[in-house]
């Protein structure tokens, strides 16, 4: 065996740290900076997930981000077109941008699904979300999105990292770079990733970009065991463990010593204290053996079809109740990408995420938890008024001029509906609200001025809305 003043840190984690786990592991690395990461000076501020203060008082502590990608065809689910239906048939007289021009067709296509009003509110929603329909009164429905970018990666840079190019940090990085976490114990940013497999443009989708690692999203798996590891063999627990630790702690102070100046290094020794308390608020929180049977249902955890999106649901929501800051649930690929077949493969999809999206509101508001929880649901872009291909198996091209998307909890008002599309909902052309307004309103709700949270990178204060002109929406709050 090595002796012990010979021996590295990683060599000893690499020989014992089967105790500390797959997922804890992954964060105490990001905390350490061990991943690739530009060089920062020392006289720099120290990065932590310690509470940080706002710059303002904040409306919301905590958000779950139900991220539809593909492009959820809006004039079939939120934004009923009555000339769109009337008009159904004949040829679209405006200007169309396609994204796959031998399938194209001016010929408008109305909706197959019914609208109808709900609430006190009145709002119209299609017959294809009957459970969104219920909480339309907790709800705000902004009809006028738009990225005026057809291309999927494009439209998703734009909307979750403030431009329309690859590399930057994501939404949830940001939020956990300007206010850390409530809770030590648990990440601060999670991504509950599909069985299916991860969304299109892959693992650029929960990236720190070019903040510190710190503030990159661990993923939890998408079927049990969630997190691997997670229990240390029988011969490495209870006082073997604590030895183990133990001795790793004075392995830090010794190489602290050698190394004097490095303040950070303190923190490194912090760090692997955490990971014990991992194992047990990990464990904690994504078990639901709590759980009334009530709240299972609630989510859909009974129907073969719901279970899978349902669980992962209530997984966010118990994980935003124990202090995590960001949790952010993905589609396998693009499932709202209905370029054929729309009138089979929309009401799949559908069918998956309806019941569980609104029982996450429902929930979130029994317990309490809404009025400080921001729910975000919505894709990249929308559908175009005009069918793909011909006859039943017909479908709709992408539209990122005017989409749809949903807001709830954390200071946004409900039972409203803001800007609107033309009339074929083909773009936005009332109160139109772009990705960085979004992003403005999103983090004003958490306290922070979208102008002062920045980070500097390649000589220049970066900003999440990248220093473009914006605005914060506030007619949608409460």
């Amino acid at each position: 065996m090595t002796p012990l003043d010979l021996r590295t840190r990683r060599q000893f984690l690499m020989q014992n740290a089967h105790g500390i786990g797959g997922l804890a592991l992954a964060w105490l690395l990001r905390e350490e900076n061990l991943l690739a990461a530009p060089h920062l000076p020392r006289d720099q501020r120290k990065f932590d997930m310690t509470p940080k203060p706002p710059h303002a008082p904040p409306r919301a502590r905590a958000m779950i981000s139900l991220f539809m990608h593909g492009g959820p065809s809006h004039v079939d689910l939120f934004d009923p077109k009555p000339e769109l239906t009337r008009r159904s048939g004949s040829d679209y007289q405006g200007e169309i941008v396609y994204s796959f021009a031998n399938r194209a067709s001016k010929k408008l296509f109305g909706s197959p699904w019914k609208f109808a009003k709900h609430g006190q509110s009145g709002t119209e929603v299609s017959e294809l979300l009957p459970n969104v329909a219920e909480v339309v009164d907790d709800i705000a429905l902004i009809r006028s999105m738009h990225t005026d970018i057809n291309g999927h990666e494009s439209s998703i840079w734009y909307l979750n990292t403030g431009k329309s190019q690859p590399g930057r940090p994501a939404l949830g990085s940001w939020l956990t770079y300007g206010l850390g976490s409530e809770s030590q114990d648990l990440p601060a940013y999670v991504v509950l990733s599909d069985p299916d497999g991860h969304p299109v443009d892959g693992v650029r989708n929960w990236s720190n970009g070019w903040l510190p690692p710190l503030f990159q999203g661990t993923v939890i798996r998408p079927r049990e065991p969630r997190i691997l590891n997670l229990d240390p063999p029988p011969h490495l627990r209870g006082e073997r463990q604590q030895q183990n630790l133990a001795l790793l702690g004075d392995l830090n102070r010794q190489h602290l010593e050698r190394h004097s100046g490095e303040a950070d290094l303190e923190a490194r020794i912090a760090s692997y204290e955490l990971a014990a308390r991992m194992q047990s608020a990990a464990k904690e929180a994504i078990a639901f053996s709590e759980e009334s049977e009530a709240t299972k249902k609630l989510y859909g955890l009974d129907d073969p079809a719901t279970a899978e999106y349902g669980t992962r649901c209530l997984i966010a929501r118990r994980l935003v109740e124990r202090g995590v800051r960001f949790v952010q649930l993905f589609l396998g690929g693009q499932p709202w990408d209905n370029h054929n077949d729309i009138r089979n493969t929309l009401p799949k999809i559908c069918r998956r995420t309806d019941k569980p999206s609104a029982g996450l509101v429902k929930d979130l508001k029994n317990r309490g938890l809404l009025d400080t929880t921001l729910v975000h649901w919505g894709g990249e872009i929308g559908r175009l008024p005009v069918t793909e291909g011909d006859g039943e198996k017909c479908g709709r091209d992408h539209n990122g001029q005017g989409f749809s998307t949903w807001l709830a909890g954390g200071g946004i008002k409900g039972g409203i509906t803001y800007g609107q599309t033309d009339e074929f909902g083909h773009r936005a052309a009332v109160d139109p609200v772009g990705p960085n307004d979004y992003q403005a309103t999103l983090l004003h709700l958490f306290g922070m001025d979208h102008n002062a949270l920045t980070y500097h990178y390649n000589g220049q204060e970066q900003k999440l809305t990248d220093n473009r002109p914006c605005r914060v929406v506030h007619e949608l709050f409460a």
